[in-house]
């Protein structure tokens, strides 16, 4: 492992004034092969960073690399599994020993499961438990001692809107993101003052494929409040296939949240909203914090309509067939 010499902590101890400016920078993104972990890599590069891209999938992986070929950076590719600690903990040495140093890490691999508490097995908590929780714990242990070495560095955790509020059929996925909340949020304080700036970023409605890659254990009777209303409404139908495309062609475009995270870096937010829905979500919870998901109605439906689903222009577009530029 490489560690901090003496002229290292002196950077420590007198911290650095917020970061604006990505070029030459490095940043480490996990869950890069697709949504916001594509996007992060593709808007870093072209603000002059150079990418650690890591991501379990070999082929998306190769596709996020191949899009970064037009920017004149530095790009590494990382095959990872998140769940692995022996590997997170092994990645910093990979990361430095190519690029030289580590200034952002983006904690953005995450899964879900669809399922009542009951009918949950041990084996599918495990399995987004130790992806959307400990690999984000351990990753920053991994890499907080390298980014303390950097004049300016930040550490950017991924939890949800439902780390702050909760549906019914996803205690494992609120419990993961509840505690990445609570992890980052009292890192913040702990490295207020630092070099280190630490944040918490919760999306709303993002057009990604998590319910793609969700496990799903449900049937039409099970299905929750929110999804029954959107099938009633909007003819949407019960099956994993239909719920994942409704969800990645309605969320707003992965390029336009990752560019909310980038922004909210820049400005040192320590907690990024990503999205109206988030924003109305979050009031909600603080204006009624017990009967928040009946005012949900009042906007969900409007914003899905409403909200821009297209790409930054000048974007690549996810396709299951091909890759094209965003117009809008």
């Amino acid at each position: 492992m490489y560690g901090p010499s003496a002229k290292d902590i002196e950077i420590i101890k007198t911290g650095a004034n917020p970061m604006k400016d990505f070029s030459n920078k490095v940043a480490v993104i996990t869950g890069a092969g697709s949504g916001m972990g594509r996007y992060l890599a593709i808007l870093l590069a072209k603000a002059g960073a150079n990418i650690a891209a890591c991501e379990i999938n070999q082929t998306t992986l190769a596709e996020t690399v191949a899009m970064l070929a037009e920017y004149n950076v530095k790009v590494s590719s990382h095959i990872l599994d998140v769940a692995d600690k022996a590997a997170i903990e092994a990645l910093p040495e990979q990361v430095i020993t190519q690029h030289g140093a580590v200034d952002l890490v983006f904690n953005n691999a995450g899964v879900t499961v669809d399922s009542t508490f009951d009918d949950l097995s041990e084996d599918d908590w495990d399995w987004v438990f130790n992806i959307n929780l400990q690999a984000v714990i351990n990753a920053s242990r991994a890499f907080l001692p390298h980014l303390k070495t950097r004049p300016e560095a930040a550490l950017i955790n991924t939890s949800s809107i439902f780390g702050m509020i909760v549906l019914e059929r996803q205690s494992v996925y609120h419990t993961a993101k509840f505690a990445v909340r609570g992890f980052t949020e009292c890192l913040a304080k702990e490295m207020k003052g630092s070099n280190v700036q630490i944040h918490c970023v919760h999306p709303g409605h993002i057009g990604t494929n998590i319910v793609t890659n969700a496990r799903m254990n449900k049937s039409e009777e099970s299905a929750s409040s929110m999804e029954r209303l959107l099938g009633k409404v909007m003819g949407l139908g019960n099956s994993q296939e239909e719920l994942a495309a409704f969800f990645r062609n309605n969320g707003m475009h992965a390029s336009r949240a990752s560019q909310i995270i980038l922004n909210g870096v820049r400005k040192n937010r320590s907690r990024i909203l990503v999205g109206t829905d988030a924003k109305l979500m979050d009031l909600c919870q603080r204006l009624t914090p017990m009967h928040y998901e009946s005012l949900f109605p009042l906007f969900t439906l409007p914003l899905t309509l409403l909200r821009n689903k297209k790409p930054i222009k000048g974007m690549p577009v996810e396709s299951s067939q091909e890759t094209v530029k965003g117009t809008a």
